[in-house]
């Protein structure tokens, strides 16, 4: 892994708080010239530091109130089993993060529905009608006090 200057991780750090911000609104920030923000974030893209650049939403604008976390336990570990429940749950644009973990499930989803009767039908008729599920166990967010995007660095 490539090491990162502090400029690069003050760049970082802007770019998670608004990546909105213009190049010479950078620059300004990091006392170097635009051209040097330029290039260090094409590099910082090409070594895949950046990911991508994305809008965050408020979800409740866009009439996705309720949030689920659900635990997914499958009946069988097989490296297909697990692939192709994954490629298979990412589809679902109800889905928005999937996490394979350690512990008693095998896999953690985050889920965003309009409401109770959204996340039902969901459930009844994507969820469950994957293959090799034993046990779902969803908790669904009753308040938020802390959503972050921006890593520490």
């Amino acid at each position: 892994m490539t090491e990162l200057d502090p400029t690069d991780k003050e760049l970082l750090r802007l770019l998670q708080a608004d990546a909105s911000v213009t190049h010479k609104q950078l620059s300004d920030r990091l006392y170097k010239s635009v051209a040097t923000v330029n290039e260090r974030i094409r590099r910082l893209k090409s070594l895949g530091y950046i990911k991508r650049i994305v809008a965050i939403v408020d979800r409740r604008k866009i009439d996705r109130n309720l949030i689920a976390f659900s635990q997914v336990l499958l009946n069988d570990h097989a490296a297909d089993t697990l692939k192709g429940f994954e490629e298979e749950v990412v589809k679902f644009p109800e889905v928005m993060e999937c996490f394979q973990m350690t512990g008693s499930f095998d896999f953690v989803l985050r889920i965003a529905t309009r409401d109770m009767d959204a996340y039902h039908e969901f459930y009844r008729h994507k969820l469950a009608t994957l293959p090799n599920i034993t046990t779902v166990q969803s908790f669904f967010v009753l308040s938020e006090t802390k959503s972050d995007t921006a890593y520490p660095i």
